[in-house]
């Protein structure tokens, strides 16, 4: 979805790493989960902590601060994983995003969404669908909007598919927030 083309108000959940603000789309998210034990899958890419048993279907899980460059991520009591569904060679895949915390689920009107600059960004511009602007007493905050389907997309997705680590898209039908 280009922002172009965004012609109504959208839900995103959104989630902290560091002192940045992402979301995603509601609709590609199943549930979110409190941090639990993880299995290290041998031969995955750093950025993959491992796997996690998710009602008998085996769930990788990645940690989003590694993914994007940044410390990997510490547990702490907020410290959670996102289970997201993405579309991984045409295909349904679930899988566990480690994040900081889950701020809330927030509406973007086509108003508040904004093109990602090309330049000046920290994280890979592909990965970013859009910025989300909102108002609020500290003045106007910036939210990126990720491309789920691009940040888990390319060869290093399919290492961990490789591995045995990706699920096959079998997800409860309602988030459970």
């Amino acid at each position: 979805m280009e922002t172009s083309t965004i012609t109504q108000t959208t839900q995103y959940l959104t989630f902290r790493l560091d002192e940045e603000t992402f979301a995603i789309e509601i609709s590609r998210v199943r549930e979110v989960l409190d941090f639990s034990v993880i299995t290290k899958v041998p031969g995955t890419p750093d950025f993959v902590r491992g796997v996690i048993n998710l009602r008998g279907n085996v769930v990788p899980v990645v940690d989003m601060r590694l993914k994007f460059g940044m410390t990997r991520t510490e547990k702490t009591v907020n410290t959670c994983v996102i289970i997201i569904e993405i579309n991984f060679d045409g295909e349904a895949a679930v899988l566990g995003a480690l994040a900081d915390s889950v701020q809330e689920v927030m509406d973007l009107g086509p108003d508040q969404v904004e093109p990602a600059p090309k330049i000046g960004m920290r994280l890979n511009a592909e990965f970013i669908k859009a910025l989300g602007k909102r108002t609020g007493p500290n003045g106007e905050r910036f939210v990126i909007i990720l491309d789920t389907d691009k940040v888990f997309s390319g060869t290093e997705m399919a290492m961990v598919e490789e591995a045995g680590a990706i699920s096959d898209g079998q997800a409860p039908a309602q988030p459970s927030l």
